[in-house]
């Protein structure tokens, strides 16, 4: 239907996550209407990020330098700890301001159903660095679900004995929800780390 480098476009869009069929047409036509120059800024972007962008060998957090910013920084709380999911997952964190501390990346969570198992999510990078180094706490900053839980007591249970207290981000009801729509999960876990009022 349309000319074959219309259509490599259109294919090359529904690469992305959650584009479909349509979402990827509109995409490569408003690429053909924009200006070269933006086009070529545009895949110029693409392939440096692929060229230059690599994981931390400290916490596999994303850089372009041989070791991410945080990991370079002398300012930061190197007592602390805080264990993600996903490189995104520290920019979430950075922008609120109130964490100092290091970071740990994991490749995945461990998900026996899936095929995910400790061995596949890095956790002997994990050990290492723990032992390594010196931190006081860690902070386990995973989603709360099946997979999350699993890989939180997994991660304890290894850790034990070596001195370190080891804590969970609280989760629960969100500010402003009403509970009449919180799943069964969510108001268990919030039941569970609920807190006195001061």
């Amino acid at each position: 239907m349309y000319p074959e480098s219309l259509q490599d476009l259109i294919e090359s869009f529904k690469l992305l996550p959650g584009v479909g069929e349509k979402t990827a047409e509109r995409m490569a036509f408003y690429m053909l209407n924009i200006d070269l120059e933006k086009a070529e800024f545009f895949s110029k972007s693409i392939i440096n990020a692929k060229e230059k962008l690599h994981k931390c060998p400290i916490c596999s957090n994303i850089t372009d330098q041989d070791i991410c910013n945080i990991c370079a920084s002398d300012a930061r709380d190197k007592k602390t700890l805080c264990i993600v999911e996903d490189c995104r997952n520290i920019s979430l964190f950075e922008k609120t301001g109130s964490f100092k501390g290091m970071y740990h990346v994991l490749d995945n969570l461990i998900s026996p159903l899936d095929g995910i198992n400790p061995e596949d999510i890095g956790i002997e990078k994990l050990v290492k660095r723990v032992e390594n180094s010196k931190f006081d706490e860690i902070i386990i900053a995973v989603k709360p679900s099946i997979e999350g839980e699993t890989t939180s007591l997994y991660i304890k249970k290894i850790l034990e004995g070596l001195n370190i207290k080891v804590t969970r981000i609280a989760s629960g009801v969100p500010l402003g929800a009403d509970i009449e729509y919180i799943d069964s999960m969510t108001l268990e876990r919030a039941l569970m780390d609920r807190k006195e009022i001061e």
